[in-house]
């Protein structure tokens, strides 16, 4: 069973499904509704374990109502949490509305962090690789600092100038369209830095992908798509989890979109597990 070290964001979601996402001053009824553990770094480390592998977690959770849902759902998945929140924190629940096409406005309440963590030493001798989200800068940096001769996987749905920070620890960084639009940065300029794989995801389109010696795309199955939340969280967890199995990275990044699909064709938060923890269609 590999292990993985999952380092970043944990949230609570609240998402109602709606016909459409309401104009400013106009109320609507939601279709259906549910509230579960999310967040990049959450969802990655579920998908991991759910593919079969053992998750740990670091992340900031502290305590109350919303807490206490995120450590159970996380502990149903077979996550493992090392809970890094200072003395009196309590996550903030994010709020997403989805419409009927499957796609989602987001209200994230990650913005409500705490100004320290307390990070613990980490010995990462049992873990085959990391993947990073960002959002807890410290967590971030000393997990980068640990993981010398492991695969770092970034998450990179947005900058971070964390990111910048940890180039020299960063092997495989997965980035949205919207990360590399806006700054500019081409994907052959991330390369130059060091990576081993820059990959760059672009919704229902293919997902391309460049290593030092070779570039391509890898397509997403024709699937009806019904929700999209945390398709991207998905597909990192699935690329971390294919990593450790000796696949290549072209091979590994085939297997994670084909993941990311299931999860995509399937409404609410964790059906698509066991889609992935009894086989799928896979490469």
């Amino acid at each position: 069973m590999p292990t993985g070290l999952f380092v970043g964001l944990a949230t609570l979601d609240v998402v109602q499904f709606v016909d459409a996402v309401p104009a400013a001053n106009q109320k609507t009824t939601a279709r259906e509704s549910w509230l579960a553990a999310g967040g990049p770094a959450a969802v990655a480390a579920i998908a991991f374990a759910s593919l079969g592998g053992h998750a740990r977690l670091l992340t900031v959770l502290g305590t109350g109502a919303a807490a206490d849902v995120v450590r159970a759902d996380l502990a149903t998945a077979g996550v493992e949490v090392v809970d890094a929140a200072p003395s009196g924190f309590g996550i903030a629940p994010s709020v997403a509305l989805v419409g009927t096409d499957g796609n989602r406005a987001v209200v994230s309440g990650s913005g409500h962090q705490p100004d320290a963590v307390q990070c613990p030493e980490l010995d990462l001798g049992d873990v085959d690789v990391v993947l990073l989200d960002g959002h807890h800068p410290e967590l971030a940096r000393a997990a980068g600092r640990a993981a010398a001769g492991l695969p770092v996987v970034v998450d990179a749905g947005s900058h971070k100038s964390v990111f910048d920070e940890l180039w020299p620890q960063l092997t495989d960084v997965i980035c949205s369209a919207d990360y590399v639009h806006p700054s500019g940065e081409r994907p052959a300029a991330l390369l130059a830095r060091g990576p081993h794989l820059v990959a760059v995801s672009h919704g229902s389109d293919p997902v391309m992908w460049w290593t030092p010696h070779a570039f391509g795309e890898v397509p997403a199955p024709s699937v009806p798509v019904v929700d999209t939340l945390g398709a991207g969280d998905v597909l990192h967890g699935a690329y971390c989890y294919a990593l450790t199995t000796g696949r290549s990275r072209r091979e590994s990044l085939e297997f994670a979109v084909a993941a990311a699909s299931r999860r995509v064709g399937q409404a609410g938060p964790f059906a698509w597990r066991e889609a992935l923890r009894h086989g799928f269609d896979q490469p």
